[in-house]
């Protein structure tokens, strides 16, 4: 499975980009507010799901780890195809998810997933939001940030706090080191 890449992007259109790592350019579909964020030739990484389906085999992307889980959640919720779950994991987390769709404030990429159909993800994930609440807080992304932070001596959970606590543009590991350290000073 490719659960992760890094490279240039070479191609950006309104539904995915292509990412060139290695002399191969992977086409990645992403949420219009992630294509958003990204620009032809910029570097970046990018959280990966292969989906492969009876006539095709596509990836879809998100550009941190709590929207790629969100992904996997929805994803496991009967019904729910991999571009209904991208346009929904933009909200980043399953409490996030809920109360959006408690309040009808859905991301605009959800439009044409109907009311009977959110009523029906919502159901799913009432008691799959108790069972993530039980296995606690899951760790931080686990790159180089993270094993230094984890090095100095800080918990799972300051240092998970920390790293979700920088701006998503931030991508270079000593930029990350250096911003979390500032996030734990305080």
């Amino acid at each position: 499975m490719i659960s992760f890449l890094a490279g240039k992007i070479i191609y950006k259109d309104d539904k995915k980009v292509i990412l060139e790592r290695g002399g191969v350019g992977f086409e990645v579909f992403l949420a219009a507010n992630n294509l958003d964020k990204l620009n032809q030739g910029d570097e970046t990484h990018i959280y990966t799901y292969l989906a492969v389906g009876e006539k095709s085999i596509e990836l879809y992307g998100c550009l941190n780890e709590k929207e790629m889980e969100l992904f996997r959640i929805l994803k496991g919720v009967s019904g729910v195809g991999p571009k209904t779950a991208l346009a929904l994991a933009v909200l980043g987390s399953v409490e996030k998810l809920k109360q959006a769709l408690e309040e009808g404030k859905m991301p605009p990429e959800a439009k044409g997933v109907g009311i009977k159909r959110l009523q029906k993800i919502l159901l799913e994930l009432t008691g799959r939001i108790e069972e993530i609440n039980k296995k606690g807080i899951k760790a931080a992304i686990k790159d180089e940030a993270y094993e230094a932070l984890s090095a100095l001596g800080f918990s799972k959970q300051e240092i998970a706090e920390a790293l979700n606590n920088i701006p998503s543009e931030i991508k270079e590991p000593q930029e990350r080191i250096k911003q979390a350290l500032k996030f734990l000073a305080r």
